[in-house]
């Protein structure tokens, strides 16, 4: 009778891990979320700024009177604060549509089983991982 007990017990444990470890899959995806947007706020606070700042004087002149031509001259004189501004506008749109994406269609399968392993190593890992405050403590 006993052995019924722990076999009725045995579901329910299971279904507690899997909500235990859906909801630190969640977690690990916000965490990601913020750590993308902390690195995109970087960039632009970085190269953005000094890419701006080097091309100061083109922009006022856009600003001035807006042509295609200023804009191209502008791209053949000043190939690296261009290339700046491109990463920065190019991380930025990465992490829209990877964040929509997640939105709109939630994640998919493989997406899934990676952030699983993920978060497995962190469980493995203990408190000695950098995540692991954030994805597997427990909050009160």
């Amino acid at each position: 009778m006993n052995l019924d007990n722990n076999s009725d017990l045995d579901p329910l444990d299971e279904q507690i891990s899997e909500q235990l470890l859906e909801r630190q899959v969640q977690r690990l995806i916000e965490v990601q979320t913020y750590l993308r947007w902390m690195f995109d706020g970087f960039l632009w606070l970085t190269v953005g700024t000094a890419s701006l700042w080097a091309m100061r004087s083109d922009i006022e002149l856009w600003i001035a009177s807006f042509t295609w031509a200023a804009v191209r001259m502008s791209l053949i004189f000043h190939r690296l604060p261009f290339l700046g501004l491109g990463i920065c506008v190019a991380m930025t749109l990465s992490t829209l549509v990877w964040q929509s994406s997640i939105i709109l269609w939630g994640i998919n399968q493989r997406e899934r089983r990676s952030l699983i392993n993920q978060v497995k190593k962190i469980q493995a890992k203990g408190k000695s991982h950098p995540l692991w405050r954030w994805v597997c403590e427990e909050k009160l």
